[in-house]
């Protein structure tokens, strides 16, 4: 018997663009969702644009949009607006990365929804909140990331800091948001049949990664500085350089792990040392255990170091960039790299599901749309004329596109 997915009949309208709102939605199609995506007429979702284009589309878009549709509708317009609350009075959640108050303006804010439909869900993701001091500040992910901690942290002793290659500010604000999203369903359903809006700030959501950053401020006003490829206050995890020049990843924090790994390397006497049992011992003594672990790495390859540490059931590896990761058996094995196809035919491969559920996992349903793809469709299905969807379309109110295949 085929089990259905955990968000099939869940309807969701979209109205961000680039990251944060849009890669929520992505998670909720992955599992069934159905996503209405709304993008402007002329040009859709600025991602469409970003990084490397094929035939002048961004691939990236083939991964962020999957399991969408495209209803290209220009959100400034009186009559758009209305569809927009059609719409929300029909589905079960809406997802809006704006600036705080813009569909204030447009009366589609939470109040004027939440009216039309009392059991609505709504996840509004921005820089800073929807609330305090610097509510109307513009707020990327990389402000976010800053203003949360991270920045501070991230690359070596001394030097400017350095940011993660990917909006990782961005993604954790997505994954917030669809945590709150799942939440807001259990209370919805389980209890008072009422919606409610989820409030995720970019900087709190980084913030809320900072582990033990503020109670060691506060009670000791330590002041975490960064620190390379080491986790300060955890020893040993740290970066070494191998003899071929290719560093491996070791963490031997754990107590017991620990012994394992000065036996591997030949350092009983560590190993038996009382001041190295746990690791706020260890810790005071980083310098010297990270010595004697790089001395041990700097006189063999990285795949002997990788070797004797996986027999000795030690935590290592390597760093990986995607052209590893691509040839990895074990990204193959658990279905991370997918096959996908462009418009064109060209095959194109893209990142598996997460998380992966045994008895329901979620999929690629369809492929990315086309701007305004399915603006037709959704139009006909709220029952707007032909003759009145040929106006807007004259007056460039929406867009529509041909089929993709």
């Amino acid at each position: 018997m085929h089990t259905p997915l955990p968000l099939k009949g869940i309807r969701v309208l979209e109205l961000g663009q680039l990251i944060a709102g849009p890669f929520a939605a992505k998670i909720l199609g992955e599992f069934g969702a159905e996503i209405i995506k709304v993008e402007p007429p002329q040009g859709g979702d600025p991602l469409r644009k970003w990084r490397l284009l094929h035939n002048g589309n961004s691939v990236w878009w083939e991964v962020q949009s999957r399991n969408k549709q495209s209803l290209a509708l220009d959100l400034r317009e009186p009559e758009c607006q209305q569809i927009v609350r059609q719409l929300a009075s029909q589905c079960d959640i809406v997802i809006e990365n704006f600036r705080p108050g813009a569909l204030e303006q447009w009366g589609l804010g939470w109040h004027d929804l939440h009216a039309l439909h009392p059991g609505l869900i709504m996840l509004r993701v921005s820089g800073y909140g929807q609330t305090g001091p610097y509510k109307d500040r513009p707020g990327f992910g990389v402000v976010g990331e800053a203003m949360g901690g991270l920045r501070h942290l991230s690359g070596e002793a001394g030097r400017p800091p350095v940011r993660v290659g990917v909006s990782i500010g961005d993604s954790l604000a997505a994954l917030h948001g669809v945590i709150g999203i799942m939440m807001a369903l259990r209370q919805r359903e389980q209890h008072d049949r009422q919606g409610q809006y989820i409030d995720v700030a970019l900087y709190e959501s980084v913030f809320n990664m900072m582990e033990s950053l503020l109670p060691e401020y506060s009670a000791f006003g330590a002041v975490r500085e960064p620190a390379g490829s080491s986790l300060p206050g955890i020893t040993p995890s740290n970066a070494y350089l191998c003899k071929d020049g290719k560093y491996a990843l070791v963490a031997g924090n754990g107590d017991s792990i620990f012994k394992r790994l000065m036996a591997a390397i030949g350092r009983p006497d560590m190993a038996a040392n009382p001041d190295y049992a746990h690791n706020d011992g260890r810790a005071r003594h980083a310098g010297l255990i990270d010595a004697a672990i790089g001395h041990w790495t700097s006189a063999l390859e990285l795949d002997q170091v990788l070797s004797i540490l996986e027999q000795a059931r030690v935590p290592a590896g390597r760093v990986y960039d995607i052209a590893d990761i691509a040839a990895d058996p074990h990204y193959q094995a658990r279905d991370m790299l997918l096959d996908a196809t462009l418009p064109d035919g060209t095959a194109l491969k893209v990142p598996g599901i997460v998380p992966k559920l045994s008895r329901s996992p979620g999929g690629i349903h369809r492929p990315a749309p086309l701007l305004g793809q399915d603006t037709q469709h959704i139009l006909d299905t709220l029952g707007v004329p032909a003759e009145q969807q040929q106006r807007w379309l004259e007056r460039g109110l929406i867009a529509q596109s041909p089929g993709r295949r």
